[in-house]
């Protein structure tokens, strides 16, 4: 369907709304720390984490992902109906995230702009991805596009934790007759009240690692066991793991997406009363019933039997790196990056794979602490219109994407700047209420073209940025 934004004419409700394009933006700490080899690069899976110094915040990372969107994907501002913001960083307690970026619209003359910002842990961006696809399909949609805007910095206090920090931004354009369509009627989402982690204030959040693990796998549980029951009754066929190609995960960290995907390919055999028989073969703690029967009662993710978690990892390992890993490597190279961590998965999949997702169905496993969780469906296909079809093919995004290119060239940056952009987060708060300041890091050679960022806060608590040319 072609975009008819200035004229205001009524629109049939658009089919195939997704995503039409999408940007985004340890072993040293492991010496730092004193701990064993390995701990954070086998034990957590984590190559790196990104990290912002003072002059960059969740609301410069946005305007650079916003703009990189608009440029190279050739998207007018005023082609832009509603904006959303996912995060849990915001930079003010009432001025949304959203406000800061409208000048990139303003300069067009686009201030009839819907939208907000979202806040639920890490779960704001998918929530936002929802409305936003939700405003294309409805009665208010004039014809123009949707952005979603995920931003987060991830910080912990010194410990375990620390290790798995990061920082990224995601800008996702929604519209009709997009490439990566969700699937309608295919979601299932649980909630629910938890402490697993939140932020009752101060830099650093409070985290009970060993819930939030557990809260994490058994939310998995339950929406999978929602999706397949929808699944079933829409298409009249048993959901089984084989019709998934792809399995994009939220990642605090990459050991915990292998276990997710292990525990999901556990989840697909007991429903499917295939694994039952298997489990009692390798001797790995199968239930008291065996065959069919075994198959339909799975262990709860912290009761398992010893030995059986390690099966299953090695078990699906192949299946894993088909499947999983293709949508890996930003997350795993920058750490934790909350409501950007899923989506930055949807990029790098477009990168690694391009048109050959068309026909394919992404399975996208979306969980915030608190507890928000949904689990959905994509499916590649190709436009049907001609001008959709020239910009926003699959294999067009594969083209212009640069994620690869642009994570081998961020300048490696040692432990010592890492501690010293924490040590700043933490005077920055200490004073408990807003703080002017001219930032610390004036030198801004390092940043890429294109990349906005922080000057100052004067003494009004008015934030400047500017645009690196």
């Amino acid at each position: 369907m072609a975009v008819d934004a200035p004229s205001g004419r009524p629109h049939a409700q658009p089919d195939n709304v997704g995503i039409l394009a999408a940007e985004v933006r340890q072993e040293d700490l492991e010496k730092h720390d004193g701990v064993p080899s390995g701990k954070y690069t086998i034990g957590l899976g984590q190559q790196g984490l990104s990290f912002c110094g003072d002059r960059e915040d969740s609301v410069s990372m946005c305007m650079t992902v916003f703009r990189r969107l608009l440029v190279r994907h050739g998207v007018d501002a005023r082609e832009i109906g509603h904006v959303q913001c996912g995060t849990e960083t915001s930079v003010d307690g009432s001025k949304g995230l959203k406000t800061y970026v409208m000048p990139l619209l303003e300069e067009a003359g686009n201030t009839d702009v819907e939208g907000v910002d979202l806040v639920q842990a890490c779960y704001g961006g998918t929530a936002a991805v929802l409305n936003a696809a939700a405003w294309v399909e409805s009665r208010a949609w004039d014809g123009r596009y949707a952005v979603v805007l995920c931003s987060d910095i991830a910080l912990y206090a010194p410990g375990p934790a620390r290790a798995t920090s990061g920082a990224g931004a995601v800008a996702l354009l929604i519209g009709p007759d997009a490439p990566l369509a969700l699937e309608r009627g295919l979601q299932a989402s649980h909630m629910q009240h938890a402490y697993d982690f939140y932020k009752p204030g101060g830099p650093y959040p409070a985290v009970d690692g060993p819930l939030s693990v557990y809260c994490y796998l058994h939310t998995l549980d339950t929406c999978w066991a929602r999706y397949a029951d929808k699944y079933e009754r829409r298409t009249g066929r048993p959901c089984a793991l084989d019709a998934v190609d792809h399995v994009i995960f939220h990642a605090p960290y990459n050991k915990l997406v292998q276990k997710a995907y292990a525990r999901l390919w556990y989840l697909d055999g007991c429903r499917n009363g295939e694994l039952g028989a298997a489990l009692d073969a390798a001797g790995v703690g199968a239930p008291a019933e065996s065959g069919a029967a075994a198959s339909r009662h799975p262990f709860p993710p912290t009761s398992m039997p010893p030995g059986l978690e390690k099966y299953l990892l090695t078990s699906a390992f192949a299946s894993y790196d088909a499947k999983v890993r293709p949508s890996t490597c930003v997350q795993r190279q920058c750490g934790n990056m909350y409501a950007a961590s899923v989506w930055s998965g949807v990029a790098q999949l477009i990168e690694t794979t391009g048109a050959a997702l068309e026909g394919r169905r992404v399975l996208l496993y979306s969980y915030g602490s608190g507890i928000s969780a949904t689990l959905l469906s994509l499916v590649g296909r190709r436009p049907t219109s001609d001008a959709h079809a020239a910009r926003f093919s699959l294999d067009r995004l594969q083209a212009v994407s640069t994620l690869a290119m642009r994570l081998a060239r961020r300048p490696p940056a040692p432990v010592a700047d890492f501690l010293a952009a924490a040590a700043r987060s933490e005077d920055l708060h200490s004073s408990g209420g807003a703080v002017a300041y001219t930032t610390s890091w004036p030198d801004v050679r390092d940043l890429a073209q294109g990349t906005y960022y922080l000057t100052k806060v004067d003494d009004r608590f008015h934030r400047h940025y500017a645009l690196r040319e």
